[in-house]
């Protein structure tokens, strides 16, 4: 049985493991290295919440709204941002994360500004369960969600789709020599990664009833970043490892030593980049290669 603390941490975890696995769609699949993944988070956050205050409360419906949002972000933002790589796109995806934390604070007639948004209040889950102190159906509800989207994002890497992506990542010039619609293909990828982080962020406003401002922030976009560099970019788990590491990692040291955790995280992932340049799902493959082989 798990105490109510430890439920309202899986549904934080599972919240961002699904950023995180968006992300991993960008990064370790396209090859688009991006600091501009929380405009995407903040937008279906602001959005389910906004719904959820001035709408409807039915937190399905508040799911829809902000992946929908954050996807029309995706597909506006993209037509600008994928006309750069590497250096160019990050710095244009640090302008729109910063545009969009500008405007949710400016508009703080309806998103609360840097007091954040307030009243959010959700009605029972598919009529039925109410959300309550415990934890325990927000925690569901996000672990359910992050098992569709995984279900979804699995099938989608291993289709001819995903393998396409994976052939622009390692040689863009060769896939378009091979008629392959470069641009549409990540244009569309991008929108599914703005998404499916649209849906992390509603399930955010939903599961704590409030959005801050800081969900728009370029430090979660490098926290998110972070947390799939550590999992593993590309390796389909990264970031069901990586997420859950870097949490428990800022929890521990922001508790024993709250003036150099910052430190200390940048030196775990100096680590981790030197001793598993693949990220911790492939150094913990590469032990378990040898452990077998040892074996046999």
């Amino acid at each position: 049985m798990l105490a109510p603390g430890s439920l309202d941490l899986g549904a934080r975890m599972a919240i961002l493991v699904l950023c995180a696995m968006s992300l991993d769609l960008l990064v370790g699949y396209c090859g688009l290295i991006t600091l501009g993944h929380a405009a995407f988070f903040g937008a279906g956050a602001y959005a389910a919440g906004i719904f959820a205050v001035r709408a409807s409360a039915d937190p399905v419906a508040g799911l829809v709204v902000g992946g929908a949002a954050a996807a029309l972000l995706g597909l506006l933002s993209g037509v600008v941002l994928l006309r750069s790589r590497r250096l160019t796109l990050i710095m244009l995806s640090l302008a729109t994360v910063l545009i969009v934390q500008e405007a949710a604070n400016r508009w703080g007639g309806v998103t609360g500004g840097a007091d954040g948004l307030q009243g959010i209040a959700m009605s029972p889950l598919l009529g039925r369960f109410a959300f309550d102190l415990s934890g325990r159906v927000a925690y569901v509800y996000a672990a359910t969600t992050l098992a569709f989207a995984f279900l979804m994002f699995r099938s989608l890497v291993d289709s001819r789709f995903g393998q396409s992506l994976v052939g622009i990542r390692e040689n863009e010039a060769r896939m378009h020599a091979l008629g392959t619609p470069v641009g549409a293909r990540l244009r569309t990828a991008f929108v599914i990664s703005a998404a499916l982080a649209g849906v992390a962020g509603a399930l955010q406003a939903q599961v704590t009833e409030f959005v801050a401002l800081n969900a728009v922030s370029v430090e979660f976009s490098g926290e998110i970043l972070i947390m799939l560099i550590l999992g593993g970019a590309g390796r389909r788990y990264g970031a069901f490892l990586g997420a859950p590491v870097y949490v428990f990692m800022q929890d521990y040291l922001a508790r024993e030593d709250p003036a150099n955790w910052y430190l200390w995280i940048g030196l775990m992932l100096l680590a981790i980049v030197f001793l598993a340049p693949g990220g911790l799902t492939a150094g913990v493959a590469a032990i378990a290669r040898r452990i077998r082989g040892r074996r046999s």
